[in-house]
């Protein structure tokens, strides 16, 4: 059955402003900063410390520059590669469970400002149904998601009318939105990701999603909304070496072996208590993959007999988390080359300080009395 490929593009509209957009103070206005227990500053200040240092850094490839030297001609020197960013949209809509547009508002204004500026940006969102291949394999896959969607006191409508508003915003600020049907965001990205490199260019994917990790290489990287820092932050190479001590590659395959308990994925730990992280990096380390692992597993002796006896029984076990995790590279998608063009930022200023006025207005109990319906 032909899978619906909607692609939004942008039309290149010129909007006089009507006012400014000052995104830092617009930001304030709708985002109450939480502050952070003590563990969670010294976790982020472990990984992020290259960045967190000052707040006028980002990073290119492994290295750190100064903000100021990444404009203009200065940009285009330091920068070996031009870097395309994704944008994984659906997790920006969201405020902990609860869908939000001001979630949303806040940190697309504070991407365009300070992160992406004039590099190109592709939007994508999860399609209708999400993927019932993984569902199908694992009824558990992401199943609180769809308990909390059903019991969700809003109309399905509203859902949809956020969709619209969220996508009309992107478009407007000249941002190539894809969504296809029965396919998740994560695996449309992977596959764009995977076309882009092959253009030799950077590729640097906007989300708090940690399945992108294994993605992560020299030339591909993921800049994460932060909350309690109040800001988006590289991850790189080198970032997830230090917080694991092991090479990306085998990031797939630990979490096969652990399991992923936020998308209802169960580790090996539920048929063979004794298996633990600890074993699991080890074994890695010393084969590689997991597909490597089960092989030589299949053959002789890898471990000590727990390890060796959840290896060969449960070997089925593990193949399925890993066709469920694994990010897909082959969605039926083609990478356009009017996407990968500088991205016009003129109407952000408009936009976004309209965006933001509706925002406020749906507050307003003569607004939510009226015809309109309540946006958050």
């Amino acid at each position: 059955m032909m899978k619906m490929v909607e692609i939004a593009m942008p039309t290149n509209l010129h909007i006089k402003p009507a006012l400014t957009f000052n995104p830092s103070a617009s930001v304030s206005t709708w985002y109450l900063r939480k502050k952070p227990r003590e563990t969670t500053k010294r976790k982020l200040g472990a990984v992020f410390a290259s960045i967190s240092s000052s707040s006028s850094h980002d990073t290119i490839g492994d290295e750190l520059w100064p903000r100021s030297e990444l404009s203009g001609s200065n940009k285009e020197k330091r920068a070996t590669k031009k870097r395309v960013f994704f944008l994984d949209v659906n997790p920006l809509c969201y405020a902990g469970s609860t869908p939000s547009l001001h979630s949303f508002a806040h940190w697309i204004s504070l991407f365009f400002s300070q992160v992406s500026l004039a590099d190109p940006v592709i939007a994508v969102l999860d399609g209708d149904g999400g993927s019932e291949h993984r569902r199908q394999l694992l009824p558990s896959y992401k199943a609180h998601r769809r308990k909390f969607s059903r019991k969700s006191s809003a109309p399905q409508k509203y859902a949809a009318e956020r969709s619209h508003v969220v996508m009309d915003v992107l478009i407007k600020c000249n941002v190539p939105v894809v969504k296809i049907e029965g396919q998740e965001a994560d695996d449309v990205v992977a596959t764009l990701a995977g076309q882009v490199l092959q253009n030799r260019h950077k590729v640097v994917i906007a989300s708090p999603d940690k399945d992108f990790k294994q993605l992560i290489s020299e030339d591909v990287q993921i800049v994460l909304p932060i909350a309690e820092l109040n800001r988006w932050s590289f991850y790189t190479l080198k970032h997830y070496i230090s917080q694991y001590n092991c090479d990306p590659c085998s990031d797939l395959s630990l979490r096969c072996i652990m399991g992923d308990e936020v998308d209802g994925v169960p580790g090996i730990q539920n048929v063979a208590p004794g298996f633990g992280r600890k074993t699991a990096l080890k074994l890695l380390k010393k084969h590689g993959s997991l597909q490597n692992l089960l092989d030589a597993a299949a053959v002789r002796t890898v471990g000590k007999k727990y390890a060796q006896d959840a290896l060969t029984k449960h070997s089925d076990y593990l193949r399925r988390n890993y066709e469920i995790l694994a990010l897909r590279r082959d969605v039926d998608v083609q990478l356009k080359e009017e996407w990968l063009v500088e991205r016009d930022r003129c109407n952000d200023s408009i936009i976004l300080s309209n965006f933001f006025k509706l925002l406020e207005q749906s507050k307003r109990p003569a607004y939510q009395s009226g015809s309109h319906s309540k946006i958050d």
